[in-house]
């Protein structure tokens, strides 16, 4: 098939908006804790709810941009309100001291772990700008930007950003982006996502300042974290942006395959965007032979070995890469595999329960693991992201 069939795309965006709007919304839209306000922090994977369990900054960050999005989109007045409950939810995380927000609460709404973490701080910038988007509403805006101006004044250092901060702003160990044994000064993955919340705050402000930190950012991620030889992002480093570990994230390849080129557009002019756009169709076309399969993407390489794992956010980012592929080629072999990975989600990660949303992980048998359905990391924001920006974009199914 080349080119674009009508009949099916408009079947798959009414898939799409039903999924998002019956499946994925409803289940977040439970969560809200009416007592202590914000949101539960943790729900099991037999869909048990802990209402006692400590609420992270980064979800509710992720739930504020998945509602504020969902009605600046679909003009709905149910997500709006829960836009507006999320804004409120976030001020909880606020430090009025050292400014900043801390990494979670407790239940109850008193500081728990108060790490300052450049990613956390980051996401507290795209739900924020994604709000102003929606309302308009200048102390949101305001928010977004002193957010901004805290990363390039505390989080900043002579090479780039650093990561983990206690509350005062003084450096600590970046345990909690580092895994697979190696401890990073430097992450792909958080700078990535300062890109991502610079875009959106950079959409909603047009702040010059913005969109130059944006064009650091942008460099930084395509001269010093993409190698070409390997056809990949490098995932973590030491201080001198040194690998650290023989690894692709496939994950995050191939949502920098779309996530970068979406930001290069937002915030360079046109004839600067050639050289992101070769990266992001490498990056997506590395993950494609490397790591796709008829029953979903592999999770991650590590010194030559493959994690089989089938973790959700990864499959909702392999839908966007794919599109983005197709949309700079319009080779039928997208369109296919788009097809492909639509039924696997469906059949593998989307939980058939009445109240079930998305399964974290399955085995590559299909087997479920034990991981929780909500947590700190485990959000509406890679599943409902993928629906919303595919209900806008032309497709090839």
């Amino acid at each position: 098939m080349t080119g674009r069939g009508e009949g099916t795309e408009t079947v798959l965006r009414n898939e799409l908006k039903e999924h998002l709007t019956e499946k994925i919304l409803p289940f977040w839209e439970r969560l809200a804790d009416p007592e202590h306000g914000g949101f539960f922090g943790y729900v099991d994977k037999e869909l048990n709810v802990k209402k006692d369990a400590d609420k992270g900054c980064i979800l509710h960050a992720r739930i504020l941009w998945t509602f504020a999005t969902a009605a600046r989109l679909l003009g709905d007045e149910t997500y709006r309100r829960y836009a507006e409950y999320a804004r409120e939810s976030l001020k909880l995380f606020g430090d009025p001291e050292n400014g900043g927000v801390y990494w979670s609460i407790t239940f109850d709404g008193k500081p728990a772990d108060t790490t300052k973490h450049t990613y956390c701080q980051a996401f507290a910038i795209y739900g924020l700008a994604a709000y102003y988007r929606l309302t308009g509403r200048e102390e949101a805006l305001r928010g977004a930007m002193n957010l901004f101006r805290t990363i390039e004044k505390q989080c900043t250092v002579y090479n780039g950003y650093g990561e983990a901060y206690k509350a005062d702003f003084s450096p600590e160990s970046n345990e909690k982006l580092s895994e697979n044994g190696v401890m990073a000064t430097r992450t792909m993955n958080t700078l990535l996502h300062v890109l991502e919340a610079y875009a959106e705050l950079y959409r909603a402000g047009r702040d010059e300042a913005v969109r130059e930190a944006g064009e650091r950012a942008l460099e930084r991620l395509l001269g010093t974290m993409y190698n070409p030889e390997k056809h990949r992002l490098e995932v973590f480093f030491d201080d001198e942006y040194r690998p650290l570990l023989d690894m692709q994230s496939y994950g995050h390849d191939i949502e920098s395959g779309w996530l970068i080129r979406d930001a290069a557009q937002t915030l360079l002019p046109a004839e600067k965007q050639a050289p992101y756009d070769a990266m992001c169709l490498d990056l997506i076309r590395s993950v494609y032979d490397r790591a796709f399969t008829d029953h979903g993407l592999r999770n991650e390489c590590v010194d030559g070995a493959n994690d089989e794992l089938r973790i959700w956010w990864v499959q909702a980012e392999t839908m966007l890469g794919l599109a983005e592929a197709w949309d700079m080629t319009r080779e039928d072999k997208w369109s296919e595999a788009l097809r492909t990975q639509w039924a696997a989600i469906r059949t593998m990660i989307v939980d058939k329960r009445e109240n079930g949303e998305w399964y974290w992980s399955v085995r590559e048998d299909g087997s479920l693991t034990e991981r929780p359905m909500v947590e700190e990391w485990k959000c509406p924001y890679h599943n409902s992201r993928m629906c919303m920006r595919l209900m806008q974009k032309e497709l090839p199914i």
